[in-house]
């Protein structure tokens, strides 16, 4: 007795393989690592930032100050991630929170 083969729709979509220009995970593993780097650069830029507006400004961190603190530890998370699951997205969004954060400090 055989069993029913279910309908075409029913069947998982087929995954294409990567192109021949993807990223290995191992290579994503590396971005993930300098930018843990990029991070602490950034962190040290930040930190400088906040420090040269508490001394020649109103002495109280803002909230674009905050924000840019909240950026690095989201961009840590999201490179611990990318470690873990090697994905381009994450990569991306790892660099991008780092550089943002400089950038929001020097809004405060």
């Amino acid at each position: 007795m055989t069993t029913p083969t279910p309908p075409a729709a029913d069947l998982p979509a087929p995954t294409d393989p990567p192109g021949p220009t993807a990223p290995s995970t191992r290579a994503l593993r590396v971005l993930a690592l300098c930018g843990f780097l990029l991070l602490a650069g950034c962190l040290v830029l930040t930190a400088v930032l906040g420090l040269v507006d508490a001394v020649e400004g109103d002495g109280v961190g803002g909230g674009f100050l905050t924000a840019g603190l909240w950026s690095l530890a989201l961009g840590a998370a999201a490179g611990t991630a990318a470690l873990a699951v090697p994905r381009r997205a994450l990569v991306a969004a790892q660099y991008a929170l780092a550089f943002a954060a400089p950038v929001l400090a020097a809004l405060d």
